[in-house]
């Protein structure tokens, strides 16, 4: 939460933390929660992207941008 407070607001997103319940006991499906978690599945599938290698924020960015482009032409051309 910490390190996501702190990123440049230059784009107009909200970001809401969805946070578990205290009362929960066991799995509990979390609202939203599974889109984010899906789309990590997504872009662990490119090699590139399974450890933190980059340096440059820009560059990370770039290189996810590449593996979803990839994926979105995959899906086009099925």
């Amino acid at each position: 939460e910490g390190e996501v407070a702190r990123l440049d607001r230059h784009r107009q997103i909200d970001l809401e933390i969805v946070r578990r319940s205290d009362k929960a006991k066991g799995f509990e499906i979390l609202p939203k929660r599974w889109i984010v978690e899906r789309t990590f599945s997504w872009l662990i599938q490119s090699r590139r992207l399974i450890r933190d290698h980059e340096v440059c924020m820009d560059h990370s960015k770039a290189l996810i941008h590449l593996s979803m482009s990839r994926r979105m032409l995959a899906r086009i051309a099925a």
